[in-house]
């Protein structure tokens, strides 16, 4: 008889036994992949390329390149290096061919007057001067980040949003060790320098 994994077992499968089964045709393995990883991934190209529309093309891309991979996938890196490897090259792909560029904080839609400083500012539950606040800071935030050189604020985000080590940042970005804690140093010293009336 057939063994069958439960979602449980799939929360508690590492992220390379859940491809090696869908390389071996798991669709489940596959969604329990994408639920694992799709915001994770979705936040760090929006916050790259800025405008959700783009986002969400290149988070199709980066799936679909998954599954086309899958068949040819072997587990030396950590999965989560790979797929952050595919988003990053697929921002790249998209760069150089774009023209425009939209500021981060709009989210592609006009009628949109807040954009993402509403995501990242406090919970509703706290009270207006609060929340007020928060929203200033996460303005600043944004607007710090925008300003950092593209190469530290790739290495950043695939920090702060893929929780990647520095060695899974070099892995990720094609770059040395060293380079890599580099660029985040420098980005973390330009945040702090940024954002320091908020200390």
């Amino acid at each position: 008889m057939p063994s069958v994994t439960t979602p449980a077992d799939d929360a508690q499968e590492s992220d390379e036994s859940l491809m090696l089964r869908y390389a071996g045709g798991d669709i489940g393995a596959f969604d329990a992949l994408y639920a694992r990883h799709e915001m994770g991934v979705w936040r760090y190209v929006f916050r790259s390329v800025r405008v959700q529309a783009v986002a969400d093309d290149l988070l199709q891309d980066v799936w679909f390149a998954v599954a086309r991979q899958s068949v040819s996938y072997q587990p030396t890196a950590r999965f989560k290096t790979w797929l952050f490897t595919i988003a990053h090259n697929r921002m790249v792909d998209h760069f150089r061919t774009a023209k425009n560029h939209v500021r981060m904080d709009a989210h592609g839609e006009e009628d949109d007057e807040h954009g993402l400083a509403d995501t990242l500012a406090a919970d509703s539950g706290f009270g207006p001067l609060r929340q007020l606040q928060s929203r200033e800071q996460a303005a600043a935030l944004i607007h710090a980040v925008e300003q950092l050189p593209a190469d530290q604020r790739e290495a950043f985000l695939l920090q702060a949003e893929a929780g990647m080590s520095v060695e899974d940042i070099a892995s990720a970005t094609g770059v040395s060790f060293e380079t890599a804690k580099s660029r985040l140093r420098y980005a973390r010293r330009s945040l702090r320098q940024q954002l320091q009336e908020f200390a």
